[in-house]
């Protein structure tokens, strides 16, 4: 009984058990929002084919995800958040607090683990492809009674420290009527520009894709404010045809030319780092039911994680961390066997009623798949279950230093204390 009851610590800690510290060095923490196995699968598809290698594929380790919070079976985005950047469970309702609670991590800082890296020395950047305060990033630097406060949150992100800051949402930094670089005007009532805020701490402030490139990389303090509001258009395929808007502002960074260039210009300090980098449209079209800007989102998570996969493999004292805390939408592929749909449209909805897209969206052919390794090419629509965050079928997945502190199943806590145990060189129980 002894043995069999001490089996899942064991696979939960097998450093901590073995006596073994674990080794400190840099990590990357990667969320793709919304993102399941089968949301990856779908991805796969029309990324590389059904026999294909996506860089999520590449990652080493995996363990199925547990990823309820106090009062709910399943996470929102905000609470989800907080226990990953404090290590402990939180209500539905948090965002980097305990509801309106402050919140002690699971290390004992009053402080999220990002925070605490930055007061113990080590280079920070938060990454989103969404506004600046959206949770996945922001609960990293910022607490809030109400996820709705964006004002505050945004003001704490700015004022929090951290290195580098890339993202959406100009119109939470500027003063309501103020005219800013991408035409809308500020909404900010508290007459503050965090903008020149920024500025004033030392922060070079960028607006597009080529301004953020052009950067020489020793710069010390980055903002990046590539959009008025997210850097993508979340709404279904049918009404972005209409308004004739892109998946993505055209002239804002991917996901992954954001990542590469915090790398590079983290890796010319003399130091150890902590970046958290979040794909939202993966979140938000699904959420809108778009399949199109669903999978577009997926493959730019992809190729972010290729260019952390590719830092990490050369650079050997870095760790790679990704989860989701949702399955949204509750996407699933729905194979089109039968020739004379393939240039046909799909049904609006399946034989339970589930919503069915194709790739123009409702009632539209199917996608075509990257051929397989045989070289046939196969057809498939996506059904839907909702408009909501499911608790669904999630993974967590780890690569390069102590990937192997991922075990088979793990618990949202145990995102924080892999990421710890690599910050700072020691595994909290």
């Amino acid at each position: 009984m002894v043995l069999v009851a001490a089996l899942p610590v064991l696979l939960l800690v097998p450093g901590a058990v073995c006596g073994q510290a674990p080794t400190p060095g840099s990590a990357i923490f990667i969320h793709a929002d919304g993102a399941g196995p089968a949301h990856w699968g779908a991805a796969r598809l029309l990324t590389v084919g059904p026999d294909g290698v996506m860089a999520w594929d590449r990652l080493e380790r995996v363990g199925v995800y547990r990823g309820h919070v106090t009062n709910s079976l399943g996470a929102s985005s905000h609470a989800g958040a907080t226990v990953h950047a404090y290590g402990v469970k939180v209500p539905y309702d948090s965002y980097g607090m305990a509801g309106r609670a402050p919140l002690t991590a699971r290390s004992g800082s009053p402080h999220s683990i990002l925070m605490e890296a930055r007061e113990a020395g080590l280079a920070t950047a938060l990454i989103n492809s969404g506004h600046i305060a959206e949770p996945g990033t922001g609960v990293f630097a910022a607490s809030a009674p109400s996820r709705s406060d964006v004002g505050a949150i945004t003001r704490q992100i700015i004022e929090s420290g951290t290195d580098i800051i890339l993202a959406g949402g100009e119109v939470l930094m500027l003063p309501a009527g103020a005219r800013g670089f991408h035409g809308y005007r500020g909404m900010r009532r508290d007459g503050v520009d965090l903008i020149d805020r920024a500025r004033e701490l030392g922060y070079r402030v960028v607006f597009t894709r080529d301004q953020l490139l052009e950067l020489p990389d020793t710069t010390s303090k980055v903002l990046g404010l590539f959009a008025a509001s997210h850097t993508f258009y979340d709404r279904p395929e049918e009404l972005l045809d209409e308004l004739a808007l892109p998946l993505y502002v055209e002239s804002a960074p991917t996901l992954a030319e954001m990542t590469g260039k915090a790398l590079r210009m983290l890796a010319t300090r003399d130091r150890r780092f902590f970046m958290v980098v979040e794909e939202e449209g993966s979140d938000n079209f699904a959420n809108h039911n778009n399949a199109r800007g669903t999978l577009a989102a997926l493959a730019r998570a992809d190729s972010a994680i290729a260019v952390a996969v590719d830092f990490a493999d050369r650079d050997g004292r870095t760790l790679i961390l990704t989860a989701a805390d949702s399955d949204a939408g509750g996407l699933q592929v729905l194979p089109i066997r039968d020739p004379r749909r393939f240039d046909r449209p799909l049904p609006p909805t399946g034989l339970v009623g589930a919503p069915i897209d194709g790739r123009g969206g409702t009632e539209t052919p199917p996608f075509t798949a990257v051929p397989d390794a045989s070289g046939e090419v196969l057809h498939f629509g996506i059904a839907w279950a909702g408009q909501a965050d499911f608790l669904g079928g999630i993974v967590a997945r780890a690569h390069g230093l102590n990937a192997e502190l991922l075990s088979a199943t793990v618990d949202n806590t145990d995102i924080y204390r892999i990421l710890y145990a690599t910050l700072f060189g020691r595994w909290l129980d």
